[in-house]
């Protein structure tokens, strides 16, 4: 069960990387950047939580444990990539990265790294 839903780690990479491409080809271009990276993060929490809940539909997670389990994984799995990924791929720098944490500046991809850990839970428990 947890390495089923470890695995679905992809799909949701690949719908993050999606939702930054519809921010970059359509709304990112008239909102300003920031107003655009948080309304991507809200549209990531929404498209996310929405494959996952039908995911957890058709494959329950077993338990609480196991839903930690599967949200620690992703949360792992989301930094190193965004880090890794963000930096040696698409080249920005650390510092670029790093701005996306300061949540007094408005940068809400915190909320949304602490959406995937919690995702899983949420769904155990109220789904």
């Amino acid at each position: 069960m947890v390495l089923q839903y470890a695995l679905l780690w992809l799909p949701l990479a690949f719908i993050a990387v999606i939702n930054g491409v519809l921010r970059e080809l359509t709304y990112g271009k008239v909102l300003s950047e920031l107003s655009a990276h948080q309304l991507s993060t809200l549209t990531g929490v929404l498209l996310s939580g929405t494959f996952v809940y039908f995911v957890h539909r058709l494959w329950p997670i077993e338990s609480l444990v196991n839903a930690w389990c599967i949200g620690a994984i992703w949360f792992v799995a989301t930094v190193i990539f965004e880090f890794g990924f963000g930096h040696y791929v698409a080249g920005h720098s650390w510092d670029h990265l790093l701005n996306d944490y300061h949540i007094l500046r408005g940068r809400v991809w915190s909320l949304f790294l602490l959406w995937v850990l919690l995702m899983p839970v949420i769904m155990y428990r109220y789904v």
